[in-house]
């Protein structure tokens, strides 16, 4: 077991006080890479071109931290990766040094070509500031989430062992029967839920089931990229759709399109101009995919946070005639990394689903199906909802106002009804894809309204998340690194 650097600051049996690196170890605090891998780097380099030789002692955990203005952990993280690499030696009381085994070693790469974090692949870091797709990672109930799974852990027996169900945990899908009956107005039978590995599996199950390669597909302008993407290689015709302030406007699509198969719209909050789809627009999209037999594949991928009113009843809710395919998702609500989705077709298709589920999805980890199941059945996600609604609207302020602090009438900021992601329009003499790229320079996940466009025309935009923006404090830090990014005075 390799021992802890000490901070003991007498001298070393060999050296007479601790070898400084000089202005090598100062730390740039502006840099995307954390500062425990840019002293890690900067020793290592010492130590490779001889600037620090074998039997050098260096300084002390908490001389350095001080000298630095570091806490003693980011300093002593660096140090015992030098001491797992066999750069450096732990002494105990006499002091850390050099590795006196040692020699010439072949120049490392500079330090400033070390990728930063999200670069170098690591996909388990923490969120970039304002990335979408998240809930509020800090405000999940971990532990209560730990003990149920665990339980479910302990009386786990045989048949828990053995592959799952491709359509998914009967405990789940009876409780989600139940969830949909209430919060978003759909009668449905625990057969004609499914179970998905997320929203993308979903369409996946979508077109292995009804999709014919060629198909004409609505798709809202501007709309969710991946899943047109996705649409458009599995085989569809995506047809862009412009949306106005109403949702997609259902006349343009029988103009563009009348005979298309799917139309893939988010009636309760629009990705990702935040608008709902009125009553009208609503039936009329209804009307057409009777008279057309086409499908209509509801995206209600954060209905739930609504914070003007009740949460809007689903377009399925409406749905006479079996034609709404309903996807929604626990990312959102709980968290992604349980890659769980549903999906509720209609009767008429519950066969042909669960066949195309058999054949084509292995089905998702019954613990966390199981757990999700006792999650809802004891209450707890009702709960953890209500919760997430109060803190959201608090979040979601604090970036507004931040926003308008900072920037003034450089961006407009119009707060919808629900979502968690605000739209900041810009004006028309700015390019929000270059915007998009200094932020990120910056370490800063901001889309571009542009990217989520295929033809429509409008104001340049940036869509920024305030989900895990935990205080107005670090809401108005944020926005003034985002003005620091853009280069605006």
């Amino acid at each position: 077991m390799t021992s802890t650097p000490s901070t003991d600051t007498s001298p070393a049996s060999d050296h007479s006080a601790a070898t400084p690196v000089g202005g090598v170890v100062t730390p740039d605090r502006l840099s995307d890479v954390p500062i425990y891998r840019q002293l890690y780097q900067r020793y290592k380099d010492a130590i490779v071109s001889g600037r620090l030789r074998p039997g050098d002692r260096v300084p002390a955990v908490r001389s350095l931290a001080s000298e630095l203005n570091l806490s003693r952990g980011t300093v002593d993280l660096a140090y015992q990766l030098l001491i797992g690499e066999g750069y450096l030696l732990a002494r105990g009381p006499a002091g850390t040094v050099v590795s006196p085994q040692l020699g010439r070693l072949p120049e490392a790469a500079s330090p400033a070509t070390e990728p930063a974090p999200a670069q170098a692949g690591n996909q388990a870091a923490a969120p970039l500031p304002f990335q979408m797709g998240l809930p509020a990672l800090d405000a999940f109930p971990r532990k209560l989430w730990s003990r149920l799974a665990a339980r479910r852990v302990r009386s786990l027996g045989v048949a828990g062992l053995a592959y799952p169900d491709p359509a998914g945990h009967r405990g789940l899908r009876e409780q989600l029967v139940a969830y949909l009956g209430v919060s978003r107005g759909i009668s449905c039978l625990p057969e004609q839920v499914f179970i998905t590995a997320g929203y993308r599996a979903s369409l996946d199950l979508i077109c292995r089931s009804l999709l014919t390669p060629g198909d004409k597909v609505w798709f809202e302008d501007p709309g969710y990229f991946y899943a047109r993407n996705f649409l458009q290689g599995s085989g569809a015709q995506p047809v862009p759709v412009p949306v106005d302030e109403e949702g997609i406007r259902v006349d343009r699509g029988r103009e563009l399109a009348p005979d298309a198969r799917f139309a893939v719209v988010t009636p309760s909050h629009q990705s990702p101009l935040g608008v709902s789809l009125s009553l009208p627009r609503r039936l009329a999209l209804l009307a057409w995919a009777s008279e057309a037999r086409s499908w209509l594949i509801e995206d209600d991928y954060d209905s739930e946070y609504r914070y003007v009113g009740r949460p809007l009843p689903a377009l399925k809710s409406l749905d006479q005639d079996e034609r709404v395919l309903y996807a929604g998702t626990f990312s959102k609500v709980m968290f992604p990394a349980l890659r769980l989705s549903y999906l509720v077709v209609p009767l008429t298709v519950v066969d042909t689903f669960t066949q195309a589920s058999r054949t084509f999805q292995g089905g998702c980890p019954e613990l966390w199906q199981a757990t999700v199941a006792d999650f809802m059945q004891q209450g707890h996600f009702a709960r953890h909802l209500k919760k997430m609604r109060s803190l959201y609207a608090e979040r979601r302020r604090y970036l507004a106002q931040a926003l308008e602090h900072v920037f003034g009438d450089q961006l407009r900021v119009d707060l919808q009804a629900g979502g968690i992601h605000l739209l900041a329009t810009l004006g028309a003499d700015h390019d929000d894809g270059v915007l998009s790229a200094r932020a990120a320079e910056h370490g800063l996940s901001v889309y571009a309204l542009s990217a989520w466009r295929v033809q429509a025309e409008g104001p340049p935009g940036l869509l920024l998340s305030f989900t895990n923006i935990a205080s107005a404090q670090d809401a108005l830090g944020l926005a003034q690194r985002l003005k620091i990014a853009f280069g605006w005075s």
